[in-house]
């Protein structure tokens, strides 16, 4: 069987999206039978062919990338990549035969396998992962009233539509209702990230933040709450790690609320380095007003941290409230603060939560994940 797979991001590139590419096809490497050719964007200006394993080849194609503008994906860049992928993808047709494509968002990649299918009579799978979703980003309010129509279409011409999460999946069928929307939830690794035998001894309560750092992220709220923390005396230190349009706009409020003494900004982690200080923080916060499935989410519980985060997306099925953390209003610092002081408090219910965390990590995983969608491939190339 042979697979062509379409994701304009793939790390270092992007967000939650290119990790969960890169982990399922980590597991696609593992079964001989099937090869698969990703269509993804360069970092840089030239083009790439990467591999994993003997069956997994990466094309990296350029859409004016650098390494300053890495995790912020404009409408032009997302342009420049459809166009590409798609006479990419003509070309690479002329010495292949696929039994089926595979796109990670509806736009642009659902659209290119749209194409694909109308042309060369190619079935599709579309993975919705949040931003393509009409009602996930108040950024994209006016592209949505335009492509809603064009999104529906790439739906209904699929061969199967699949979301990340339940909360994903209810969202994207006020856009349709008759639509037949499955669920693959993403994965996580419980080897890479496992809980610290022994939660080191400090003087500060350690939050961590792990994020793409855009508006829709929330993250000033969690600033705000520390600033309150702060002022009643609560000895708080958060780190921040990411990268993103809206971080010097955070670091101005840092500055403004001076808490520069409590909030730290790590900027872009080498992955390998994340387990180490998602081990070393106390909490995990994540004060989202729009997510899918938060790969982040699942990598603090792997972890074991107790969960602060809102009701979006998957959040209720990796979060049971009171259980392995809580779930805060968006946009609301108060409660956001009143929960950490709750953690910061209670030493036994950290240590509940903790050990809960990691019982619910240990139900999921990219293998799990990658074999449901290989069972929908075999369905579907039949």
């Amino acid at each position: 069987m042979r697979v062509l797979f379409f994701n304009y991001e793939y790390p270092p590139l992007g967000g939650g999206a290119g990790n969960a590419t890169y982990y399922i096809l980590r597991e696609f490497s593992k079964i001989p039978d099937l090869k698969l050719d990703l269509v993804t964007s360069s970092v840089d200006n030239q083009c790439h062919l990467e591999k994993i394993g003997k069956n997994i080849s990466i094309h990296r194609l350029p859409i004016g990338k650098n390494k300053r503008n890495l995790h912020f994906q404009s409408q032009k860049d997302l342009l420049i990549y459809a166009w590409k992928a798609y006479w990419f993808a003509r070309k690479i047709l002329k010495n292949n035969k696929y039994d089926l494509s595979h796109s990670f968002f509806t736009v642009p990649c659902g659209f290119i396998s749209l194409l694909l299918k109308k042309q060369y009579k190619i079935p599709y799978i579309v993975s919705l992962r949040g931003a393509d979703v009409p009602g996930y980003s108040e950024r994209f309010t006016f592209a949505y009233s335009v492509l809603k129509p064009l999104i529906k279409i790439i739906w209904k011409n699929a061969s199967a539509v699949v979301s990340n999460s339940q909360g994903l999946k209810e969202l994207a069928l006020k856009t349709d209702s008759k639509q037949n929307i499955d669920i693959v939830y993403n994965g996580i690794d419980t080897e890479e990230f496992s809980p610290v035998a022994v939660r080191p001894l400090r003087n500060d309560f350690k939050i961590i933040c792990v994020s793409r750092i855009t508006a829709r992220k929330g993250i000033k709220y969690l600033i705000e709450a520390v600033s309150k923390l702060v002022a009643n005396s609560s000895d708080v230190k958060l780190e921040i790690i990411g990268e993103g349009d809206e971080k010097v706009n955070l670091e101005n409020l840092v500055k403004e609320l001076q808490l520069e003494k409590f909030v730290t900004f790590l900027g872009l982690v080498d992955h390998k380095k994340l387990p180490e200080l998602y081990r070393q923080a106390d909490i995990f916060v994540l004060p989202s007003l729009n997510e899918g499935m938060s790969n982040t989410i699942l990598e603090a519980i792997a972890s074991g941290l107790p969960i602060i985060a809102t009701d979006t997306g998957g959040t209720k099925e990796l979060v049971r409230e009171g259980e392995n953390g809580y779930i805060v209003q968006m946009k609301n610092s108060d409660d956001i603060a009143e929960k950490i002081k709750l953690l910061i408090n209670g030493k036994n219910l950290r240590e509940n939560m903790s050990q809960k965390s990691r019982e619910i990590a240990e139900q999921m995983s990219w293998k799990k994940s990658a074999k449901q969608y290989f069972d929908f491939y075999k369905s579907i190339s039949r």
